[in-house]
């Protein structure tokens, strides 16, 4: 039988001090601060009673992940669901490139294979976990509350193994249509809390496949707030990992590049960094859908630490990281820095792979560059942002759907802008650079490439 946790009120100290003015610096008095945790044989709130100010996020996740109704293990069919996953998802071409050094030539088109590409452990996983759910509740009803990953053929064949994602109405999850007893699945990317407390509430089975990266920085957010340092993070407000993060930091605000911060490190020092910003009450607007609720720039901008969304470019997070670090310094004295800012490594691996061999790859000669992976997937945006910076020819595309009919191709730019171009594959020999995002299995490559060469091939035959 599933277990419901309850919440219980308790008081706990919170002995670092709140900043009360928007530059003076003096520190407030210690205070208690009323906190929920969750214990057994009380009635269960509903969420929106229980997530405010006083709810505590991390002892709710603690509690929640031993209870009986959650799992993110896996349920014992690991083996079999992965030779299922190997049918559906490898490919012959990438193991041909693989076995020959990332490179091979197929008539006269040589393709050079990005050395770190594609499916990660974390997304690999995550769907593993998700097949074997339905695995082991082959007559429930499963949900899913966003897409287990950014990728359309990945997606489409959970749709397929009935996996449903929970409906939206007017941006809103409809939680409404979950029974006790269905299962729930978390993507990839996680869930906010509050998604959470009210699947637990519901009594349903959750089958939790967040990538432990993306918890890590949860963890992350979690120091900031026992510390009462505001959480800025490096990533897009509606990006679901994101929404997530959020939801379990304390004040927090969310910058998507270098200029918002540049933004945000000039409201700080008073427009003396590059006087960008401007008022308050400008500030505000221009976070509007970026900030935690009631964020005042004035008082929440004196202790910061730094988190991102794990599918971020790496460099550009370690830029912002330093210019934060440099700004605290510089308005609050070398020797105070240690109070007022706070980092930790929140960057995924998987990530900084993909984006360490794209940047090998663009220093490499090739005539263009093919990137696949889901139009709506952020670590596939920042590998064609690599490439559109050095200037080379890149193609986004999320299948092999987006070339033909003959030589033509629809596909987006960096920052989304959807483009078509008749003639993009050039004459003759051709060699072509080739990635994929985290989240694109192997078999979503080979379709692209199979239809490359089948562009080439009917050009061959009309030289003939």
């Amino acid at each position: 039988m599933a277990t419901t946790l309850q919440f219980c009120r308790v008081c706990a100290r919170t002995d670092v001090g709140s900043r009360h003015n928007n530059r003076s610096g003096a520190l407030a008095p210690p205070r208690r601060r009323p906190v929920i945790v969750r214990c057994s044989g009380e009635k269960s709130p509903s969420s929106a009673a229980a997530i405010g100010a006083e709810f505590d996020a991390k002892l709710f996740r603690h509690n929640l992940t031993r209870s009986d109704n959650y799992n993110r293990r896996g349920f014992g069919h690991k083996e079999e669901t992965l030779e299922l996953m190997n049918q559906e998802y490898t490919s012959d071409i990438i193991k041909k490139l693989k076995e020959n050094g990332y490179e091979y030539t197929w008539g006269n088109v040589k393709v050079k294979l990005a050395e770190a590409y594609g499916f990660c452990w974390g997304v690999e996983r995550a769907v593993q976990i998700a097949y074997e759910a339905r695995k082991q509740f082959p007559e429930e009803k499963i949900w899913i509350t966003n897409e287990i990953i950014h990728n359309p053929t990945v997606n489409k064949r959970l749709e397929e193994m009935a996996v449903q994602n929970i409906p939206v109405e007017e941006g809103k999850k409809q939680f409404d249509v979950v029974n006790k007893g269905d299962v729930v699945v978390l993507p990839a990317f996680g869930a906010a809390v509050e998604e959470m407390v009210t699947l637990n509430n519901k009594n349903v089975q959750i089958v939790d496949t967040t990538c432990p990266w993306v918890s890590k920085v949860w963890t992350t957010v979690e120091k900031h707030k026992k510390g009462d340092y505001t959480s800025i993070i490096h990533g897009k407000y509606s990006h679901e990992e994101t929404v997530a993060t959020a939801s379990f930091a304390g004040k927090y605000i969310i910058v998507k590049n270098m200029k918002e911060a540049e933004y945000v490190c000039d409201y700080i020092l008073g427009g003396e960094l590059n006087g960008s910003s401007s008022t308050k009450e400008a500030f505000l607007e221009k976070f509007k859908k970026a900030v935690s609720k009631g964020f005042d720039p004035d008082v929440d901008l004196v202790k910061v630490g730094i988190a991102n969304q794990t599918t971020m470019l790496k460099g550009e997070t370690e830029e912002i990281g330093k210019l934060v670090e440099k700004t605290m310094m510089r308005k609050f004295g070398v020797e105070n820095v240690n109070e007022h800012f706070i980092s930790f490594n929140t960057i995924c691996d998987a990530t900084q792979e993909r984006q360490d061999a794209m940047y090998k790859m663009v220093e490499e000669k090739v005539d263009l560059i093919l990137v696949v992976g889901g139009w709506n997937s952020s670590n596939t945006s920042h590998l064609q942002e690599i490439a559109e910076d050095r200037g080379i020819p890149s193609y986004w595309i999320d299948s092999e759907k987006r070339i033909g009919p003959g030589n033509k191709i629809a596909y987006k730019l960096m920052h989304g802008e959807l483009v078509e171009k008749e003639n993009w594959l050039p004459k003759g020999q051709i060699t072509i650079g080739i990635t994929s995002g985290a989240s694109t299995p192997d078999k979503a490559v080979e379709e692209v490439l199979k239809k490359v060469f089948e562009i080439k091939r009917e050009e061959a035959l009309q030289l003939a």
